[in-house]
């Protein structure tokens, strides 16, 4: 028996980088991964890897607009008739990529475009998805936050900011939520080599930053799965509230 079997799980973010990886590992552990992302042909891109080996289903989200989120909900409801699990990863920062400069310089546009997607894109999806998993008395959510909250991160406060702010929203979720038999915990990842083509300056950094870390080596996505499915499994059916590093040693917490 896999890890997930029969369970369907909804990762925002699906199309691209880490969150590719969660739905290619969801599948993989026998689970339907609903790859949702605003970009819709990278969506059904990674719905088509994962339909020769396992099931997937992709939609296009705005996590910035309620009713897209319904909508995401709605899809997956009429397909599967349930939803076990959401992975809030959508987030503006590397395929939406956001200005690296001190905070006076951030521009107030940009500003409050990484708060609405960020922050408000969690309580968007989680109002639209926690409702039927209220029904079912289950369910897991996994917010993704940053190694960037807990190291103070320099030259990106609104996503510092964003990311510290997600810490706070699962830990009143999950109090909320409980009651229910939902769990709701963070996985906070270390920079990631998460770029189809990186540049040679953004392969520089990564090593610098490896060679911060306990375990000297680059960090990449595959990394990040294990964790993620844990937390959407029932092997962590006691496990909610709680913030998980995954980094390396880079900042221990």
């Amino acid at each position: 028996m896999s890890l997930l079997d029969g369970k369907v799980v909804i990762v925002t973010g699906g199309g691209h980088g880490i969150g590719r990886a969660y739905c290619l590992g969801i599948a993989r552990e026998g689970g339907t991964a609903v790859v949702a992302d605003i970009d819709g042909a990278a969506a059904d891109g990674v719905a088509r890897a994962i339909a020769d080996s396992g099931k997937a289903l992709a939609t296009q989200v705005d996590v910035a607009s309620f009713a897209s989120c319904q909508a995401m909900a709605r899809k997956t409801l009429d397909r599967f008739g349930k939803i076990d699990g959401l992975v809030n990863n959508a987030a503006i920062f590397m395929s939406v990529p956001v200005t690296h400069s001190g905070f006076q310089a951030i521009d107030e546009e940009e500003w409050d475009r990484v708060m609405t997607v960020n922050v408000k894109g969690l309580w968007q999806c989680s109002r639209a998805v926690v409702p039927a998993m209220q029904e079912r008395k289950q369910g897991s959510i996994v917010n993704i936050s940053s190694n960037m909250a807990f190291n103070g991160g320099q030259g990106m406060m609104h996503y510092v900011v964003s990311k510290s702010a997600v810490v706070g929203f699962s830990r009143v979720l999950a109090r909320e939520l409980g009651p229910d038999n939902i769990r709701v915990n963070t996985l906070a990842p270390g920079a990631t080599l998460s770029e189809e083509n990186p540049t040679n300056e953004a392969m520089k950094n990564y090593e610098r930053t490896a060679s911060t870390r306990i375990l000297k080596r680059i960090e990449r996505p595959e990394d990040l799965v294990g964790t993620a499915l844990y937390l959407l499994s029932d092997l962590s059916n006691f496990v909610t509230g709680q913030v998980i590093l995954v980094n390396g040693g880079a900042v221990l917490h």
